[in-house]
């Protein structure tokens, strides 16, 4: 069996990780460590996998609190065993919760305060990319008592502009809102550089460049590692970022 493990930032002194594909329970498209519990798997297995994952990171599993996607920009305060929709979720519970969020394409995003007391998970696709669902997430810290220059940021991974082909019409919104630099050009149509736009709404946020992280990671690209919507024409599992406050390390 595909032994688990975790891609984690040396930028980050707390609890967190990227999940792999490997070591998990679940079967077939879905194979093997599959976190997603709406992709037609088994709840027990999904539940087996998150046990896992928390194995794996030292965590309580039933302490894990993510959200309801929705390719939005809320961001919700973590409560455990209260559902929430939302594309952030953060803490500062001292007493184990630990927030995620799911991805198989899309960018997640850790956050963490200098000191660890408040993290945050967050999923950006393209349109929570165009709300800038990463920066709310810094006001909500930056509320909590966080400064956003001393916030440490780790941009996972996800689909790269090397496979990400978009219409004319989504490289126009993109590079109106971020720059030409979010583009990359070749023989058809654009491509576009998910990670660079988050890297630039957490520095237009008022993170520091050397703060932020950005694992260079093609979820496309890499079939034995990595689920693949895109890819996998939408038939595939689901990768969980997360991150903990430091009182649990």
């Amino acid at each position: 069996m595909t032994p688990l493990h975790l891609l984690r930032s040396p930028l980050l002194h707390v609890p967190h990780g990227f999940s792999l594909r490997g070591g998990g329970a679940s079967e077939g498209p879905l194979a093997s460590l599959n976190i997603g519990d709406g992709v037609g798997d088994s709840p027990d297995r999904v539940a087996e996998n998150v046990r896992r994952v928390a194995r794996a990171a030292g965590l309580r599993p039933e302490l894990l609190v993510t959200v309801r996607q929705v390719h939005g920009d809320r961001v919700v305060r973590a409560v455990p065993g209260l559902p929430a929709e939302g594309d952030a979720v953060w803490t500062d519970d001292p007493e184990g919760t630990w927030v995620g969020v799911k991805a198989a394409d899309c960018v997640p995003v850790l956050l963490s305060t200098e000191d660890g007391r408040c993290v945050a998970a967050v999923h950006s696709g393209w349109r929570g990319t165009l709300l800038r669902t990463a920066a709310r997430a810094v006001e909500v810290l930056e509320r909590a008592g966080a400064r956003p220059a001393a916030l440490r940021a780790v941009v996972g991974p996800c689909i790269q502009a090397c496979c990400y082909e978009v219409g004319n019409d989504l490289g126009e919104r993109f590079g109106a809102a971020f720059g030409s630099g979010v583009l990359r050009s070749g023989a058809g149509r654009p491509h576009l550089d998910l990670p660079a736009a988050v890297r630039a709404t957490l520095c237009d946020a008022g993170l520091l460049s050397e703060h932020i992280d950005v694992l260079a990671d093609c979820t496309a690209c890499d079939a034995e590692r990595f689920f693949s919507h895109r890819r996998d024409r939408g038939r595939t599992g689901r990768h969980l970022a997360f991150v903990a406050p430091a009182a649990l390390s």
